[in-house]
């Protein structure tokens, strides 16, 4: 019988957080490219994967314990309907790993890493949303089903775990139905395990109007789960849902939330407010979330390396 390999656990049985990379997109916004397209950063893997590399390796640099690939956005349907063979589109979703993992391998050559687990490659497998790039990771209600959702995401979800990844980040989910069919077909790879994470309405509730706290129940029991938590999500929610969350399961617990901007469809840019932290800002978020039970911190939208190195400088102090 083959035993599911959990490299979370592992890691975090010698060290107290484990941090996860920052915004991907962000950073390759900031070297240049134009991701105004439905493929996202997806298009990158394409036509510049070097940038993608380069950014992991910054990320790796600031502290990151966990690179996130940029297999995203990255499905078979969308690189199809580029006029690309299905052979091609998988090539790209297995090059999305390969980078991480060539930026790991780079860094972790570089000096002395003394204190630090050797970093993880998560290969990010994202919600049906993202292929419809229409906004729904934030809603939900697909007119898809449990069913249809298990097809849809098999065949990639093959691909990255024979890709190498460490782990699957099955990440930005809008619902719980999406989240057991991912878990259906993380069954059938019984050596993989993955994290999962939603993101969030409120406090307390998952985009699509579930309770988070049942997301954390129902996922308790999955023994290939090796963490949960949220993503992608306003920071004023992550402190309460953190908390509905511990009460509801014993796993580790994950929050990687936007920086506290947040996006105007309309002229299609960032907004700042009252509650943007970057930098040091970010960290003393971190602190707070670690406090409320968070073993796995990052950063999602809008948030860069200097985010992720002030999550490194308190991890120092722990």
């Amino acid at each position: 019988m083959t035993t599911t390999v959990d490299p979370i656990a592992r890691a975090l049985l010698e060290h107290p957080l484990l941090i996860v990379d920052g915004a991907l997109a962000t950073e390759l916004e900031a070297r240049g490219c134009d991701l105004n397209d439905s493929l996202w950063s997806a298009r990158v893997l394409a036509e510049s994967p070097e940038l993608i590399r380069q950014v992991h390796l910054d990320y790796f640099r600031a502290g990151a314990d966990i690179a996130i690939t940029s297999s995203y956005q990255a499905t078979i349907e969308g690189y199809m309907a580029r006029g690309m063979s299905e052979t091609e589109a998988l090539e790209l979703i297995t090059r999305s790993v390969a980078l991480a993992a060539r930026a790991r391998d780079d860094f972790w050559l570089e000096a002395s890493h003394e204190g630090r687990p050797k970093p993880l490659v998560a290969a990010s497998v994202g919600p049906y949303g993202a292929f419809l790039a229409d906004g729904s990771e934030y809603r939900g209600h697909y007119d898809i089903d449990e069913a249809g959702l298990v097809d849809f995401h098999r065949a990639r979800m093959a691909a990255l775990a024979a890709a190498g990844a460490d782990v699957l980040a099955c990440e930005t989910l809008p619902s719980l139905t999406e989240a057991k069919a991912l878990v259906t077909v993380l069954r059938e790879f019984p050596d993989m395990s993955a994290w999962i994470t939603f993101t969030a309405q409120d406090g307390e509730h998952i985009s699509e109007g579930t309770r988070i706290a049942e997301c954390a129940r129902w996922l308790n029991d999955q023994p290939q789960v090796a963490a949960l938590g949220v993503n992608c999500t306003a920071l004023e929610h992550i402190p309460s849902l953190l908390e509905q969350m511990a009460g509801a399961t014993d796993k580790p617990l994950i929050v990687y939330p936007n920086s506290g901007e947040t996006y105007d469809a309309t002229s299609r840019t960032w907004q700042g407010g009252c509650g943007v932290f970057h930098g040091a800002g970010f960290g003393e978020q971190a602190a707070q979330w670690y406090a409320r039970g968070a073993r796995l911190i990052g950063g999602c939208c809008r948030t860069t390396p200097e985010d992720i190195r002030a999550i490194a400088a308190f991890r120092a102090g722990l």
